[in-house]
């Protein structure tokens, strides 16, 4: 996990004490950037020790782009990229293998993700489709932080192209995806439907797929907007599994491209 030093500021603050809270929090971050690789907490630092902290004191996220402490999630600018965002637990969640993931009255963190992918196309000053958009989770392997966060972006174009190849061969049971993705092997199923709605990707991993209920930190998620043909929207839910003896560390997000060149196509 990689995140920035850069979150845009909102101007026209209503108070001075918006603007020191600012000046706070710009400060902090160069320290954030520094720590971030030896200290795996430093996520939940920011979240619960700044963002929440401001939310609630000042009406004003920084260094967060948004709280929503009725849903219990943040939205952080990641460092890496133009159009990278992080959605963030305000509860402490550790990650994929937390089994509160699958407990009846934990958010949909999935959901609440996808519903802030506006943010995305808001970077790029344009409408982006939905089949550009992606989030994934990585595996306990191929993460630093030790507090869950969902990678918001666009998706590659080369898994884009993939997955358009095989668009007819997507069900909604999990099946192996016809060829490697980022050189590594994934499962692959189809949902349907605008929104996730009470749909978990986090459940239909550990219901789904044999074992994975048992090893849910091994395993990385990626979900893709789509639009299937006579069918309508949808999404394409991948799960890969980490493999360390063949280099396979459980990375969904490399099957995005946090330089969104499908954002910036003509």
């Amino acid at each position: 996990m990689r995140f920035s030093d850069k979150w845009p500021l909102k101007s026209g603050f209503a108070s001075r004490a918006l603007l020191v809270m600012a000046a706070a929090a710009i400060a902090f971050l160069p320290i954030v950037i520094v720590r971030a690789a030896e200290d795996p907490n430093i996520l939940w630092k920011i979240v619960n020790g700044k963002c929440v902290v401001d939310q609630k004191s000042f009406g004003h996220p920084a260094p967060c782009a948004r709280v929503d402490l009725g849903g219990g999630y943040a939205i952080l600018k990641d460092i890496v990229g133009e159009t990278q965002y992080l959605l963030i637990p305000t509860t402490r969640i550790t990650g994929i293998e937390s089994p509160a993931l699958l407990q009846p009255g934990t958010p949909n963190y999935f959901a609440q993700a996808w519903s802030q992918t506006p943010l995305i196309a808001a970077r790029l000053g344009h409408f982006l489709p939905r089949v550009d958009l992606s989030l994934a989770i990585n595996s306990v392997h191929g993460r630093t932080q030790l507090q869950l966060h969902i990678h918001m972006d666009c998706i590659s174009e080369a898994t884009q192209a993939a997955l358009m190849r095989h668009m007819n061969e997507i069900t909604p049971a999990w099946t192996s995806f016809p060829e490697p993705l980022h050189g590594h092997p994934y499962q692959v199923m189809r949902i349907m439907g605008e929104s996730l709605g009470a749909t978990s990707p986090f459940q239909l991993l550990a219901d789904g797929l044999p074992g994975a209920s048992g090893q849910m930190g091994a395993y990385t998620l990626v979900l893709v907007g789509a639009e299937f043909p006579a069918a309508g929207p949808g999404f394409i839910l991948l799960a890969g599994k980490a493999d360390l003896a063949r280099a396979d560390f459980g990375s969904g997000e490399d099957l995005q491209d946090h330089q969104c060149a499908l954002g910036h196509l003509p």
